[in-house]
């Protein structure tokens, strides 16, 4: 049965000055270092995302499939666990694997409110709407935001667990993933949860077919991140002429997405009033994706003031779902 609008409600902390000021500050930072980096959150226009979904689905890219059969298996548990009134979802995108965790702590009886926290401000919407169809009477309170830097943001009200699902931790440098988690501890209170969704490490060839997938989707994401600077910055990068490259780095336990010049270029990126030279064959980096090694992620949630309750993985040991408690 359909839900009253009241009980769905979205703030928004990002006005589009400041999504301009942050493109333009990223890009500029990343195309004058050396070596030149793009960060990944560009990558999720409307474009990327559904090329994104589309990785999602490929049978390279075991991720998501390994999370969410952890999910199906342990929710129940994971509910019980937390004794959660209130979920919040950090990076909550289309909210899909969400709905075994909402519909665990509905079955569980303490579910009252859920908060998805997402840059995509009608991305975050169209889904907030549909799981409130879903749960009638759940209260849904979407918050359009930054995580990595709106934590303080974040609804505070009830039993929290907050879930950061899909193994986007390993997006965060090691230094950047602990400033993240001492931010984020400091935000709940005792007997609140963290749910971390993570990657581990396992036989090279599978992480780099993973994101250097045969069907080529994974390449055309990766060129994304430049037509969406094009678009949005008035820059006159050739997509095509940027050669998709996936790496593993073993002394990091973590996979590097690159963007290799196929030959020397100029690229004008005219919003910035910045030309911007390529040698032929320089990498520019667009993402690293971190694994995890059970012994290292339980001691980086020890040292944020983390306890780990619950560490759940698949038959495979591809995937982990780690419940700690602050």
């Amino acid at each position: 049965m359909p839900v009253s609008p009241s009980t769905v409600r979205l703030v928004n902390h990002l006005d589009l000055d400041y999504l301009r000021s942050s493109l333009e500050n990223d890009v500029r930072a990343g195309l004058i270092s050396s070596p030149k980096f793009l960060p990944p959150r560009w990558f999720y226009d409307e474009a990327g995302s559904d090329l994104f979904s589309q990785i999602t689905r490929l049978p390279e890219y075991y991720p998501t499939r390994r999370e969410l059969a952890i999910l199906r298996e342990r929710a129940a548990d994971l509910a019980a666990a937390s004794g959660a009134d209130t979920l919040v979802e950090l990076g909550s995108g289309t909210s899909e694997k969400t709905v075994l965790l909402l519909d665990a702590l509905t079955e569980a009886g303490t579910l009252r409110c859920y908060a998805p926290v997402d840059v995509d401000a009608v991305t975050l919407a169209a889904a907030a709407q549909r799981l409130a169809e879903r749960h009638p009477g759940l209260a849904v309170r979407a918050v359009c935001a930054d995580f990595e830097r709106h934590l303080r943001l974040l609804p505070r009200t009830g039993r929290r667990m907050v879930a950061f699902l899909g193994g986007t931790i390993g997006n965060l440098e090691p230094d950047a993933r602990r400033v993240f988690m001492k931010e984020l501890r400091g935000t709940l209170r005792p007997g609140d949860t963290f749910l971390l969704g993570a990657d581990l490490v396992k036989d090279r060839k599978r992480l780099v077919a993973a994101y250097d997938d045969a069907a080529g989707v994974t390449a055309a994401f990766n060129r994304n991140v430049l037509h969406v600077i094009n678009r949005e910055l008035d820059a006159d990068f050739e997509p095509d002429a940027f050669e998709h490259v996936a790496r593993y780095d073993e002394e990091h336990d973590w996979i590097e997405m690159r963007l290799r010049a196929s030959r020397a270029m100029r690229v004008r990126v005219a919003a910035l009033d910045l030309d911007v030279d390529f040698a032929e064959g320089e990498e520019t980096r667009t993402e690293i994706s971190a694994k995890f090694r059970p012994g290292g992620l339980r001691a980086e949630l020890d040292a944020a003031g983390f306890t780990v309750l619950r560490w759940f993985t698949d038959p495979a040991e591809d995937f982990s779902l780690v419940l700690a408690q602050a």
